[in-house]
């Protein structure tokens, strides 16, 4: 993850991942708090977010590493 943004109002640090671009559609931020990791559209930063336990996280991350 790169290019670290914080969101005051939520008090949360957003990291972009390093596969997006600015040209592309694929742009992903991810944040951690202590009890949840919180997805979002980096070009998109009021809209939805995703929010995982860091145990649904892990499990995300370790599929889609498989089909990587």
């Amino acid at each position: 993850m790169i290019n670290p943004s914080v969101d005051t109002s939520a008090g949360l640090e957003w990291f972009k991942s390093s596969y997006s671009t600015n040209e592309g559609p694929d742009c992903v931020e991810v944040a951690s708090s202590p009890n949840s990791v919180h997805v979002r559209d980096s070009k998109d930063k009021e809209g939805p977010q995703f929010r995982f336990s860091p145990s649904e996280w892990s499990a995300f991350v370790a599929f889609a590493a498989e089909l990587g």
